[in-house]
């Protein structure tokens, strides 16, 4: 029996070394992310500054190349409204 509990105390301080050590490991993880949090805000925020930049100016070509498809469109459907009209008018000949 004295065995077993020898077997059970080295576990058991094996178990709280392990424990004390991530304990250790994380409070020290949190200390460095809280120090360098700052100055990765202070980057992210002039990063989405610059994007918010770009996303401007990709949005008023945007649009205006939206204007431009959307005016070739409608100027396509009314030629082929003209085609189609002129299409009828032909094929009511032949078949009238």
């Amino acid at each position: 029996m004295s065995t077993k509990k020898t077997k059970n105390t080295g576990i058991t301080t094996k178990f709280n070394n392990a424990i004390n050590t991530t304990k250790t490991a994380v409070k020290d993880a949190n200390k460095f992310a809280l120090n360098n949090t700052e100055e990765v805000v202070t980057e992210s925020i002039n990063a989405a500054k610059q994007w918010q930049e770009v996303t401007s100016k990709a949005l008023e070509g945007g649009f205006k190349l939206m204007e431009n498809q959307q005016n070739l469109v409608f100027d396509t459907l009314e030629s082929f409204k003209k085609q189609f009209i002129q299409g009828k008018k032909k094929l009511t000949k032949v078949f009238a």
